[in-house]
Protein backbone atom coordinates (compact mmCIF):
# COMPACT_ATOMS: atom_id res chain seq x y z
CA UNK A 1 0.00 0.00 0.00
CA UNK A 2 1.20 3.54 -0.70
CA UNK A 3 -0.02 6.21 1.68
CA UNK A 4 0.01 9.58 -0.06
CA UNK A 5 0.54 12.19 2.61
CA UNK A 6 0.61 15.94 1.98
CA UNK A 7 4.39 15.97 2.28
CA UNK A 8 5.11 13.16 -0.19
CA UNK A 9 4.93 9.40 -0.58
CA UNK A 10 5.35 6.86 2.17
CA UNK A 11 5.69 3.30 0.92
CA UNK A 12 4.34 0.45 3.01
CA UNK A 13 4.65 -3.12 1.86
CA UNK A 14 1.39 -5.05 2.14
CA UNK A 15 -0.79 -7.40 0.13
CA UNK A 16 -3.49 -4.73 -0.09
CA UNK A 17 -3.91 -2.79 -3.32
CA UNK A 18 -5.84 -0.04 -1.53
CA UNK A 19 -4.08 3.35 -1.57
CA UNK A 20 -4.75 5.97 1.08
CA UNK A 21 -4.42 9.75 1.07
CA UNK A 22 -4.12 10.25 4.79
CA UNK A 23 -4.36 13.05 7.34
CA UNK A 24 -2.45 13.27 10.61
CA UNK A 25 -3.93 11.25 13.47
CA UNK A 26 -4.86 13.02 16.70
CA UNK A 27 -4.47 11.41 20.08
CA UNK A 28 -6.98 8.60 20.84
CA UNK A 29 -8.87 10.81 23.28
CA UNK A 30 -9.80 13.26 20.52
CA UNK A 31 -11.20 10.73 18.08
CA UNK A 32 -14.55 11.45 16.47
CA UNK A 33 -16.79 8.77 14.93
CA UNK A 34 -15.62 7.61 11.51
CA UNK A 35 -17.73 7.40 8.36
CA UNK A 36 -16.77 5.66 5.10
CA UNK A 37 -18.32 7.07 1.92
CA UNK A 38 -17.80 5.03 -1.24
CA UNK A 39 -17.47 7.14 -4.35
CA UNK A 40 -16.88 10.05 -2.00
CA UNK A 41 -14.42 12.05 -4.07
CA UNK A 42 -16.83 13.81 -6.41
CA UNK A 43 -20.43 14.70 -7.25
CA UNK A 44 -23.00 13.50 -4.71
CA UNK A 45 -20.47 11.43 -2.75
CA UNK A 46 -18.40 14.56 -2.09
CA UNK A 47 -21.47 16.40 -0.81
CA UNK A 48 -22.31 13.48 1.49
CA UNK A 49 -18.76 13.43 2.85
CA UNK A 50 -18.85 17.18 3.54
CA UNK A 51 -22.26 16.91 5.18
CA UNK A 52 -21.04 14.21 7.54
CA UNK A 53 -17.93 16.22 8.37
CA UNK A 54 -20.05 19.23 9.28
CA UNK A 55 -21.88 16.96 11.74
CA UNK A 56 -18.60 16.01 13.41
CA UNK A 57 -17.66 12.81 11.60
CA UNK A 58 -14.14 11.95 10.51
CA UNK A 59 -14.47 10.77 6.92
CA UNK A 60 -12.84 8.07 4.79
CA UNK A 61 -13.25 9.00 1.12
CA UNK A 62 -13.24 6.02 -1.22
CA UNK A 63 -12.47 6.50 -4.90
CA UNK A 64 -11.51 4.31 -7.87
CA UNK A 65 -9.95 6.62 -10.47
CA UNK A 66 -10.66 10.12 -9.16
CA UNK A 67 -7.38 10.60 -7.31
CA UNK A 68 -7.12 14.36 -7.88
CA UNK A 69 -10.74 14.93 -6.85
CA UNK A 70 -10.17 12.75 -3.78
CA UNK A 71 -7.19 14.86 -2.74
CA UNK A 72 -9.23 18.04 -3.11
CA UNK A 73 -12.15 16.59 -1.16
CA UNK A 74 -9.86 15.39 1.63
CA UNK A 75 -8.39 18.90 1.85
CA UNK A 76 -11.89 20.41 2.08
CA UNK A 77 -12.79 17.96 4.84
CA UNK A 78 -9.63 18.72 6.78
CA UNK A 79 -10.39 22.42 6.50
CA UNK A 80 -13.60 21.71 8.43
CA UNK A 81 -11.48 20.47 11.33
CA UNK A 82 -12.00 16.71 10.96
CA UNK A 83 -9.64 13.91 10.06
CA UNK A 84 -10.01 12.70 6.49
CA UNK A 85 -8.28 10.24 4.21
CA UNK A 86 -8.77 9.06 0.65
CA UNK A 87 -8.67 5.36 -0.21
CA UNK A 88 -8.34 3.94 -3.71
CA UNK A 89 -10.09 0.62 -4.36
CA UNK A 90 -11.84 -1.14 -7.23
CA UNK A 91 -15.13 -2.24 -5.71
CA UNK A 92 -15.64 -4.71 -8.54
CA UNK A 93 -13.03 -6.88 -6.79
CA UNK A 94 -13.96 -8.49 -3.48
CA UNK A 95 -10.36 -8.44 -2.27
CA UNK A 96 -10.32 -4.66 -2.72
CA UNK A 97 -13.51 -4.33 -0.68
CA UNK A 98 -11.92 -6.24 2.17
CA UNK A 99 -8.68 -4.27 1.88
CA UNK A 100 -10.60 -0.99 1.82
CA UNK A 101 -12.26 -1.56 5.18
CA UNK A 102 -9.01 -2.83 6.69
CA UNK A 103 -7.15 0.26 5.45
CA UNK A 104 -9.81 2.61 6.85
CA UNK A 105 -9.66 0.90 10.23
CA UNK A 106 -5.87 1.14 10.24
CA UNK A 107 -5.76 4.82 9.22
CA UNK A 108 -8.78 6.36 10.93
CA UNK A 109 -10.43 3.73 13.09
CA UNK A 110 -13.48 1.49 12.84
CA UNK A 111 -16.31 3.20 10.90
CA UNK A 112 -19.67 3.52 12.61
CA UNK A 113 -21.27 4.78 9.39
CA UNK A 114 -20.98 3.31 5.89
CA UNK A 115 -22.56 5.14 2.96
CA UNK A 116 -22.68 2.91 -0.13
CA UNK A 117 -22.82 5.64 -2.75
CA UNK A 118 -20.54 4.36 -5.53
CA UNK A 119 -22.20 2.64 -8.47
CA UNK A 120 -21.85 1.93 -12.17
CA UNK A 121 -24.48 3.62 -14.36
CA UNK A 122 -24.26 2.56 -17.99
CA UNK A 123 -27.07 2.31 -20.50
CA UNK A 124 -28.67 -0.91 -21.65
CA UNK A 125 -32.23 -2.16 -22.05
CA UNK A 126 -34.09 -5.47 -21.90
CA UNK A 127 -33.38 -6.07 -25.60
CA UNK A 128 -29.66 -5.32 -25.34
CA UNK A 129 -28.81 -6.88 -21.98
CA UNK A 130 -25.83 -9.22 -21.87
CA UNK A 131 -24.43 -11.43 -19.16
CA UNK A 132 -21.18 -9.50 -19.28
CA UNK A 133 -22.74 -6.08 -18.81
CA UNK A 134 -25.05 -7.35 -16.09
CA UNK A 135 -22.08 -8.84 -14.25
CA UNK A 136 -20.17 -5.56 -14.56
CA UNK A 137 -23.00 -3.78 -12.77
CA UNK A 138 -23.56 -6.49 -10.16
CA UNK A 139 -20.04 -6.36 -8.77
CA UNK A 140 -19.82 -2.66 -7.73
CA UNK A 141 -23.55 -1.92 -7.35
CA UNK A 142 -24.64 -4.99 -5.38
CA UNK A 143 -21.83 -7.31 -4.32
CA UNK A 144 -19.61 -4.52 -2.98
CA UNK A 145 -22.25 -2.84 -0.75
CA UNK A 146 -23.28 -6.25 0.61
CA UNK A 147 -19.69 -7.28 1.25
CA UNK A 148 -18.70 -3.99 2.91
CA UNK A 149 -21.82 -4.08 5.11
CA UNK A 150 -21.15 -7.66 6.18
CA UNK A 151 -17.49 -6.95 6.93
CA UNK A 152 -18.42 -3.89 8.97
CA UNK A 153 -20.97 -5.92 10.96
CA UNK A 154 -18.35 -8.58 11.67
CA UNK A 155 -15.81 -5.96 12.77
CA UNK A 156 -18.12 -4.11 15.16
CA UNK A 157 -17.95 -5.09 18.84
CA UNK A 158 -21.20 -6.44 20.24
CA UNK A 159 -21.72 -3.25 22.24
CA UNK A 160 -21.19 -0.93 19.25
CA UNK A 161 -23.97 0.68 17.24
CA UNK A 162 -23.52 1.71 13.63
CA UNK A 163 -25.48 2.44 10.47
CA UNK A 164 -25.29 1.53 6.78
CA UNK A 165 -26.91 3.77 4.15
CA UNK A 166 -27.52 2.27 0.71
CA UNK A 167 -28.01 4.75 -2.14
CA UNK A 168 -30.86 3.34 -4.23
CA UNK A 169 -33.01 5.09 -6.87
CA UNK A 170 -36.50 6.54 -7.09
CA UNK A 171 -37.11 4.61 -10.31
CA UNK A 172 -37.56 1.44 -8.23
CA UNK A 173 -40.97 2.87 -7.30
CA UNK A 174 -41.80 3.73 -10.95
CA UNK A 175 -39.99 1.25 -13.17
CA UNK A 176 -39.06 1.89 -16.79
CA UNK A 177 -36.83 -0.26 -19.02
CA UNK A 178 -33.91 2.20 -19.39
CA UNK A 179 -30.60 1.38 -17.67
CA UNK A 180 -31.83 -2.17 -17.25
CA UNK A 181 -28.77 -3.77 -15.62
CA UNK A 182 -28.25 -0.80 -13.29
CA UNK A 183 -31.90 -0.94 -12.22
CA UNK A 184 -31.78 -4.67 -11.56
CA UNK A 185 -28.79 -4.25 -9.25
CA UNK A 186 -30.49 -1.43 -7.33
CA UNK A 187 -33.66 -3.53 -7.04
CA UNK A 188 -31.65 -6.41 -5.60
CA UNK A 189 -29.93 -4.09 -3.12
CA UNK A 190 -33.33 -2.74 -2.05
CA UNK A 191 -34.51 -6.31 -1.46
CA UNK A 192 -31.40 -7.02 0.60
CA UNK A 193 -31.92 -3.96 2.80
CA UNK A 194 -34.61 -5.34 5.16
CA UNK A 195 -32.88 -8.73 5.28
CA UNK A 196 -29.64 -7.07 6.37
CA UNK A 197 -31.54 -4.92 8.89
CA UNK A 198 -32.92 -8.07 10.52
CA UNK A 199 -29.65 -9.99 10.44
CA UNK A 200 -27.44 -7.14 11.69
CA UNK A 201 -29.67 -5.78 14.47
CA UNK A 202 -29.08 -4.36 16.99
CA UNK A 203 -25.43 -3.75 16.19
CA UNK A 204 -25.94 -2.23 12.75
CA UNK A 205 -28.92 -0.35 11.36
CA UNK A 206 -29.46 -0.54 7.59
CA UNK A 207 -31.39 2.15 5.72
CA UNK A 208 -31.79 3.37 2.15
CA UNK A 209 -32.13 6.65 0.27
CA UNK A 210 -33.73 6.81 -3.19
CA UNK A 211 -32.79 10.07 -4.92
CA UNK A 212 -34.50 11.48 -7.97
CA UNK A 213 -32.72 13.41 -10.71
CA UNK A 214 -30.12 15.21 -8.60
CA UNK A 215 -27.14 16.04 -10.83
CA UNK A 216 -26.66 16.05 -14.62
CA UNK A 217 -25.87 12.64 -16.05
CA UNK A 218 -23.26 12.09 -18.74
CA UNK A 219 -26.15 12.03 -21.24
CA UNK A 220 -27.41 15.53 -20.42
CA UNK A 221 -26.36 19.09 -21.04
CA UNK A 222 -26.78 21.62 -18.22
CA UNK A 223 -29.77 23.11 -20.05
CA UNK A 224 -31.43 19.72 -20.46
CA UNK A 225 -30.80 18.92 -16.80
CA UNK A 226 -32.30 22.21 -15.62
CA UNK A 227 -35.41 21.66 -17.68
CA UNK A 228 -36.01 18.05 -16.66
CA UNK A 229 -35.17 18.86 -13.03
CA UNK A 230 -38.06 21.32 -13.01
CA UNK A 231 -40.54 19.48 -15.18
CA UNK A 232 -40.28 15.88 -13.94
CA UNK A 233 -41.33 16.40 -10.32
CA UNK A 234 -44.54 17.24 -8.53
CA UNK A 235 -42.80 19.93 -6.50
CA UNK A 236 -40.79 22.82 -7.93
CA UNK A 237 -37.81 20.58 -8.59
CA UNK A 238 -36.55 17.07 -8.13
CA UNK A 239 -33.93 16.32 -5.47
CA UNK A 240 -30.90 18.55 -4.97
CA UNK A 241 -27.63 17.39 -3.39
CA UNK A 242 -28.47 19.23 -0.18
CA UNK A 243 -31.83 17.41 -0.02
CA UNK A 244 -30.13 14.02 -0.24
CA UNK A 245 -27.48 14.97 2.32
CA UNK A 246 -30.11 16.25 4.76
CA UNK A 247 -32.07 13.00 4.46
CA UNK A 248 -28.96 10.88 5.01
CA UNK A 249 -27.96 12.89 8.07
CA UNK A 250 -31.45 12.51 9.51
CA UNK A 251 -31.41 8.73 9.06
CA UNK A 252 -27.89 8.44 10.44
CA UNK A 253 -28.84 10.45 13.53
CA UNK A 254 -32.07 8.60 14.34
CA UNK A 255 -31.33 5.40 16.33
CA UNK A 256 -34.89 4.06 15.94
CA UNK A 257 -34.95 3.75 12.12
CA UNK A 258 -33.81 0.60 10.34
CA UNK A 259 -34.96 -1.43 7.35
CA UNK A 260 -36.50 1.64 5.70
CA UNK A 261 -35.95 3.27 2.30
CA UNK A 262 -36.69 7.00 2.03
CA UNK A 263 -37.57 8.37 -1.41
CA UNK A 264 -36.27 11.94 -1.81
CA UNK A 265 -37.19 13.09 -5.32
CA UNK A 266 -39.69 15.95 -5.25
CA UNK A 267 -42.45 13.49 -6.12
CA UNK A 268 -40.77 12.32 -9.31
CA UNK A 269 -41.64 8.66 -8.71
CA UNK A 270 -45.36 9.49 -8.65
CA UNK A 271 -45.35 10.66 -12.28
CA UNK A 272 -44.71 7.16 -13.71
CA UNK A 273 -42.58 8.19 -16.69
CA UNK A 274 -42.04 5.73 -19.53
CA UNK A 275 -38.35 6.63 -19.97
CA UNK A 276 -35.53 7.32 -17.58
CA UNK A 277 -35.60 10.95 -16.61
CA UNK A 278 -32.01 11.50 -17.79
CA UNK A 279 -33.13 10.65 -21.33
CA UNK A 280 -36.06 13.05 -21.40
CA UNK A 281 -35.53 16.35 -23.21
Amino acid sequence: MVIRADDGLIDRTTDSRTDAVESDRPSPGSLRPVALVTGGARRLGREIALGLARQGWDVAVHYRTSALEARDTVAELQALGVRAAGFEADLAQEAHCDALLDAVIDALGLPLCLVNNASLFEYDGPASVSAGNLARHVAPNLAAPLRLSARLYQALPASARGVVVHLLDQKLAALNPDFFSYTLTKAALAAALPMQAIAFAPRLRVVGISPGLTLPSHLQSEEQFSRTHRETALLDHSSRPEDIVAAILALVANPAITGQNLVVDGGQHLLRMARDVSLMV
